[in-house]
């Protein structure tokens, strides 16, 4: 046991250890309010006086919830050694998030996001008082889960930070070997005499390497062997990468480099949210320092994201669910919604009728029956839309559909989106209630890309290796659990396929019998017309010509009421069709609920010397 005077540890509950110092789980000897306490080790008092106070100094200045919070400093009852008093974050580190097999190909999208924000927020109040990190990595960024449940995530190991101006540089070098900067890797690392001076902008590249782990859940740089064990490679991929790539591997010994321009496809983040994020890592992670982005691009270009609020959208001919992610601005106050019986009772003018067929490119017939379900006016997300024409520039971008052929459902309601208003009015979206897209245009069906997790199912080692052992239980738990989350997202979108064909054939059901009534009153007209025999003389005109162009007019009525006739028993047996397509959908929607049942139910995997099972 080791205590100070209003704290007690044991030296079991080791939390993390470094060069100069030990972090352990302790308790407050009054209330037993548990802390984290960072003792340092003998090593650390043969540092200049100035470094070794600094840490103290630099969390004494800092105030914010995602940065970790110092209690006190005290000092051992024997040994003298000083120690910091710091907030204890129970749930580990961002790293032991990824280390778990769930996370083997990187966080979800919305815990992701979490961390984006939080490491923003945290870095730009270090910015704000000065302070350059010089250690970020997931290691060193806390988990805290707050009283909701939801993740908070905290920067903490101020051993190396500074206080440090936009326009000063250093020369000393501090950080771990994966996440420094290739010019501080050159020194520290490959031990070469250089004469470079470092500036604020090496945390914006350990912060990029940061979060392209948390994407992908792999380190953006790996050489034959690993990171650690050729070095020199290593150097080479993070100096050589080309402008746009954001990552670099090594797949045989002394074999070429081979440069990635987007994520894998093992990431968990929608299309839309990578679109918004590789730019970003691509411009920090950037060698040269005068290429490379400063802070205040990379505060607006991450706030512009996580600002943004995201519409799902369910495309039909891909059966792929999209996050389309649009931008914070309110530009055209909320119009009130539009209900169906207001609509029937207040036909739209012409002229709004054709600029909202026109909207979506066609001149469909129920143009005049719905407009737009609008967020509803309590929701936080009204105020941060913009124009729809983006919108549907955006779903474009990702679906490949064009925005003229852009038609929307919406809980079973035609949506008519007009490009020149806010997008405000789009319907307020979740991932099981998304806007369900067609196209008016012949596309051929892609279906969703995948890698088969199979591929990543490591190979067992035919000897006794506790630690192979260990990572290849790991590796095939982490495919096991992409696998799981394949299989989820195919029937996820299978039940949103049949729902969306349904409402689909339901609106063409009705359109039909629309289609039919007009039909049956053109018949009805026509045969009254036919059926008279009066005839009008028409001064000037000799009667017998009048009966010859009566009886012209009349031959074409009947071919006419003979086209409407064919067309009347073609809806009719369309209708037919439909129907019988809609028990179908009904009874595989059915069986999609039965599926989705027995998927919710328990799952485990069994693994063996032969190989593993997945079982649910």
């Amino acid at each position: 046991m080791q205590s100070t005077v209003n704290y007690l540890w044991h030296t079991d509950d080791l939390l993390g250890q470094g060069a100069t110092a030990s972090v352990y789980k302790a308790r407050n000897k009054k209330s037993g309010e548990l802390v984290a306490v960072k003792v340092f080790n003998t090593a650390s008092y043969l540092r200049p006086r100035e470094v070794q106070v600094r840490e103290f100094e630099v969390l004494r200045k800092l105030n914010h919830q995602n940065i970790i919070k110092l209690f006190a400093v005290e000092e051992t009852g024997a040994g003298r050694q000083k120690v910091l008093v710091m907030e204890y974050c129970s749930s580990g580190s961002l790293l032991s998030v990824l280390e778990s097999p769930e996370n083997a190909f990187g966080l979800p999208e919305d815990e992701f996001l979490v961390v984006l924000r939080c490491v923003v927020a945290g870095m730009n109040h270090l910015r704000e008082n000065g302070i350059v990190h010089r250690d970020i990595k997931p290691g060193n960024i806390m988990r805290l889960l707050g009283e909701e449940g939801q993740s908070i995530y905290k920067l903490t190991d101020f051993g190396a930070a500074r206080e440090l101006d936009d326009d000063e540089k250093f020369v000393s070098v501090y950080g771990t070997e994966e996440y420094l900067h290739p010019d501080m890797y050159e020194r520290a690392v490959l031990r070469k005499p250089q004469q470079k001076a470092f500036g604020v902008t090496v945390d914006l590249w350990s912060i990029g390497v940061t979060l392209y782990h948390a994407a992908t859940g792999s380190l953006p740089f790996v050489p034959f062997g690993g990171p650690r064990r050729n070095k020199e490679i290593m150097y080479r991929i993070t100096t050589e990468k080309p402008a746009g790539a954001i990552a670099g591997t090594q797949r045989r010994e002394n074999g070429p480099l081979e440069w990635s321009y987007t994520l894998p496809i093992t990431c968990q983040l929608s299309m839309g949210l990578q679109n918004q994020l590789v730019p970003i890592l691509a411009n920090i992670l950037e060698a040269e320092q005068a290429k490379c982005w400063g802070f205040d691009q990379f505060f607006a270009e991450t706030s512009d994201i996580l600002q943004r609020g995201v519409v799902h959208v369910f495309s039909l001919p891909q059966a792929v669910l999209h996050h389309v992610y649009v931008h914070a601005h309110n530009t055209t106050p909320p119009l009130p919604f539009v209900s169906q019986p207001w609509r029937e009772n207040h036909p739209v003018p012409p002229s709004e009728k054709r600029s909202l067929s026109l909207s979506c490119g066609v001149g469909h017939p129920r143009a005049d029956s719905c407009l737009f379900s609008p967020l509803a006016s309590s929701s936080p997300a009204c105020s941060w839309f913009s124009r729809i024409a983006i919108f549907l520039e955006a779903v474009y971008e990702q679906t490949s559909v064009a925005p003229q052929h852009q038609e929307y459902l919406f809980e079973g309601h035609l949506c008519v989106l007009e490009p020149g208003l806010s997008a405000q009015h789009i319907a307020h979206t979740t991932a099981s209630s998304p806007l369900t897209l067609f196209s008016m245009a012949s596309e051929p069906p892609k279906g969703l890309a995948f890698r088969d997790p199979a591929l990543d199912i490591p190979k067992f080692v035919p000897k006794v290796d506790l630690q192979a052992d260990y990572s290849t239980a790991k590796g095939i738990l982490g495919a096991g659990y992409q696998a799981l989350r394949l299989a989820r997202t195919l029937l996820g979108g299978q039940e949103l396929m049949v729902r969306g064909l349904h409402w689909f054939v339901e609106m063409l059901q009705a359109t039909c019998r629309r289609t039919l009534e007009v039909t049956r009153m053109a018949l009805l007209f026509l045969s009254s017309s036919l059926g008279t025999e009066r005839f009008s003389g028409v001064a000037g005109v000799p009667e017998l010509q009048e009966l010859k162009r009566t009886t012209e007019l009349r031959s074409r009525l009947r071919n006419l009421a003979e086209v409407l006739s064919r067309c009347s028993h073609n809806i009719t047996e369309t209708q037919k069709t439909l129907s019988d397509l809609r028990s179908e959908l009904v009874k595989n929607r059915d069986q999609v609920h039965e599926d989705r049942r027995q998927d919710q139910g328990p799952g485990f995997i069994l693994v063996s010397n032969k190989g593993c099972c997945f079982l649910t």
